[in-house]
């Protein structure tokens, strides 16, 4: 396995290079994410996934405890949600961590050809809080659905109404950092939006 990511990643870095020598800035940028994605996934997801889970079941547990709503066991990366009649216990997997949101969001802002490096390394950071509150927020929607309507509601609360929230929270930080950043430091001739 290692074998085949060392020479995809040898492949990888070579693409790289062609496309920076010939200035495609485009395919630079797409193939530089992509690559990078697929190698954090292959490498860190595995090293992540368990202490992001547990730090999200935790975070969410504070809420919980506050609320009263329910009760978050970090270790196992569980929460327990008690209603009226039953009890739904909802384990954080590598799903519901937000690992897969934080690492295209990374691999997105490594070759981003807006920012200087200064600039992706605080963007990122500051993206990655974004996900991770975003994605605490629509674990406490969850929950408060569960607790007020009940377990039948469990599936439209986690799989639609949750997601929607977490990715509408998504599309607004990408706005913000990928497409307005985009429009303000283009340059045509000698205009720019950011020498306003």
């Amino acid at each position: 396995m290692y074998i085949v990511i060392i020479i995809c990643m040898i492949i990888w870095i070579y693409l790289l290079t062609v496309f920076h020598r010939a200035k495609l800035t485009f395919f630079k940028f797409l193939v530089g994410s992509v690559g990078i994605f697929i190698l954090m996934m292959a490498v860190f997801q595995p090293l992540v996934t368990v202490p992001l889970s547990r730090l999200v079941a935790a975070s969410a547990g504070v809420l919980g405890e506050v609320t009263r709503l329910f009760t978050a066991y970090h270790q196992y990366s569980l929460i327990f949600i008690e209603t009226g009649e039953s009890a739904i216990s909802m384990y954080i997997d590598y799903e519901c961590s937000g690992v897969i949101e934080i690492f295209a969001y990374l691999a997105l802002i490594c070759f981003f050809p807006v920012y200087n490096i200064l600039e992706k390394v605080l963007v990122g950071m500051a993206g990655i809080v974004w996900i991770f509150l975003s994605n605490i927020l629509r674990l406490l929607i969850i929950c408060v659905l569960v607790y007020i309507f009940g377990d039948s509601i469990y599936y439209f609360a986690h799989a639609i109404f949750g997601r929607i929230v977490f990715y509408g929270l998504s599309v607004m930080l990408y706005f913000n950092v990928f497409t307005k950043s985009q429009i303000i430091r283009q340059r045509v001739g000698k205009f720019s939006f950011e020498d306003k």
